[in-house]
């Protein structure tokens, strides 16, 4: 026989270089902080750096004279303990005992002058709901003045919601007890003459009203009413009129709505995130998406600062709660360019595993390649280092396999009974929902895992023994044949795991989850099959041809 041009040997060098390349590469993967379907805090971080504070944020609003966004925004820099909280609290004090008459309204507005005459409910020097400067008849009357000389058609129409009686959620405003829906009415009104709603809302609200007085029916429009009375009943002028810049659609406004009763305590969190990206929109459909994981997601990224808010509100994906090292180049790197840190990340574990077992093979089954040097060499440690990257793909995505769940926050239908529309909805009871894979189902998956690598290395060292024997090749082909029920070992060992893993189950040792029972037979399958194809059945062949006689001279 020929001898080969180059036989990897276990003293050559190759192996080393090999394995070192292999380990950067995988810590390269595992530390690249990029993700398909959630967001790595170092991603937040990197998209903050450089970017206004909560606290920075709230002296900007305060410096516009806006005291009532402002205080909001102070809570959420105090909530996500802001470094700047602290001195920019005594700052807002200095504020508002110079100018107590701005506090109960949030700020000055040259559109408030209508509604002075209500500005003795607001004595107390405190921030006031807009609502309680309606509550008496002579405000609401001074409004209604104010706003029937309107020449804008969209006023005259929205006021001539007044005279429908076909509610369902108030009584009729013409009627005795109908004061919050006149309130409510008049404000929204207010708004619409006022620019203080975003175009597209006061487009849609236009239509709203245009439909109801045509049908004389309320219908959705009466639920945009119970929206902004539930807004109104909590935000003073200025908070709730650039709360309403942002917000795009009425299914906008009844998202928020709906979050300031289930979740009163993520107020401050939640407008201000509005209010720095300019989206009520993605931030109430962030937070409906999530529930209070996405309130907690939103101070996260908040503590960062507005770049990372931004960023958050973009992706629209959860925050993984990942710890420990970070790449911090790489941060940079995968937030400017997403899709192709993914492809390295993904690339830089296939090759590092797979520089990894060729170093292992070089190491320990040298022999074994020259032997098999007609076969794919490479073939096995392809698959497997194939494998595990899809196993590390699957532990490094928790939320890739997992169906959306209903959060806490969802929309659900809620009749108010009238007069208590004020007081906030208990929240529904707290669901645990599992945002992430189990840790016993990693640890059965990889224990299943690890069962089969050591395995395969026993099958190798096996054919490995068998080669090294000074016997005729014919002999060495009945020891293979001998060993048969060992190379078929992966198949009982991942069957055993399957039964061994859903007997657990059912008895509520480990959680329940075909993904880790069913994950040992797919291990025990793959392992068999790189034995016998990729070793067994080309070693077989070399036995074969080498006991035959003659065969030897003809290759």
């Amino acid at each position: 026989m020929s001898t080969p041009a180059f036989i990897p040997s276990a003293r050559s060098p190759a192996w080393l270089a090999w394995l070192v390349l292999g380990v950067g590469l995988l810590a390269v993967a595992w530390l690249l902080p990029v993700n398909v379907k959630s967001l790595n805090p170092a991603l937040l971080r990197e998209a903050g750096r450089d970017t206004p504070s909560v606290a920075a944020f709230s002296r900007e609003l305060l410096e516009l004279d806006k005291p009532g966004p402002a205080a909001l925004v102070l809570d959420a820099a105090k909530s996500v303990n802001d470094p700047g909280a602290g001195a920019l609290g005594v700052i807002f004090d200095n504020f508002a005992q110079r100018h107590r008459e701005m506090i109960p309204w949030g700020g000055w507005d040259v559109a408030l002058e209508p509604l002075l005459a209500g500005r003795n409910a607001a004595s107390s020097a405190e921030s006031t709901p807009v609502l309680r400067f309606m509550v008496t008849q002579q405000a609401r009357e001074n409004l209604r003045q104010y706003l029937t000389v309107s020449r804008l058609p969209g006023v005259q129409t929205l006021l001539k919601t007044g005279a429908l009686t076909t509610t369902k959620r108030f009584v009729p405003a013409a009627r005795p007890g109908g004061q919050p829906l006149d309130a409510v009415i008049l404000l929204t009104t207010y708004l619409w003459q006022t620019e203080h709603l975003a175009p597209s809302l006061q487009r849609e609200v236009r239509e709203l009203a245009e439909t109801a007085v045509m049908t004389g029916q309320m219908g959705t429009l009466e639920d945009f009413y119970l929206d902004i009375l539930t807004l109104g009943k909590r935000l003073n002028w200025i908070q709730l009129s650039d709360l309403l810049r942002t917000a795009t659609s009425t299914g906008t406004v009844a998202q928020f709505a709906h979050l300031t009763r289930v979740a009163p305590e993520h107020l401050p969190v939640i407008y201000t995130a509005a209010l720095m990206t300019k989206s009520a929109d993605a931030v109430a459909r962030y937070l409906i998406a999530y529930g209070r994981p996405g309130a907690d997601n939103l101070k996260l990224a908040l503590s960062f600062g507005r770049g990372a808010v931004e960023q958050l509100v973009q992706r629209q994906v959860p925050v993984t709660n990942r710890s420990g090292l970070e790449f911090e180049l790489g941060a940079s790197f995968a937030l400017r360019h997403p899709e192709l840190a993914l492809f390295a990340k993904y690339a830089a574990f296939l090759c590092g595993a797979f520089l990894l077992f060729r170093s292992v093979d070089l190491r320990m089954f040298a022999g074994i390649e020259s032997a098999l040097r007609g076969a794919f060499p490479r073939m096995g440690s392809g698959v497997l280092a194939a494998i595990l990257t899809f196993i590390f793909f699957v532990f490094s995505e928790p939320f890739l396999l997992k169906a959306a769940a209903s959060t806490d926050y969802q929309i659900r239908l809620i009749i108010p009974v009238l007069g208590q529309i004020s007081a906030g909805v208990a929240p529904a009871a707290k669901t645990s929902t599992t945002t992430t894979m189990d840790i016993s189902t990693v640890l059965s998956i990889t224990t299943f895992a690890l069962l089969q690598v050591a395995m395969y290395v026993t099958c190798l060292l096996k054919i490995s023994e068998i080669d090294r024997q000074v016997v005729p090749s014919l002999l060495k082909l009945r020891l293979m044949e001998n060993e048969e029920n060992l190379f078929d070992g992966g198949l009982y060992v991942g069957i055993a795991g399957t039964a061994t893993a859903l007997v657990l189950q059912v008895l509520g040792v480990i959680d329940a989850n075909l993904l880790a029972a069913y994950s040992s037979n797919l291990f025990g399958i793959v392992c068999v099959a790189l034995v016998k194809i990729r070793h067994v059945r080309p070693y077989k062949r070399k036995l074969i041809l080498e006991s035959q006689p003659g065969a030897a001279a003809a290759a």
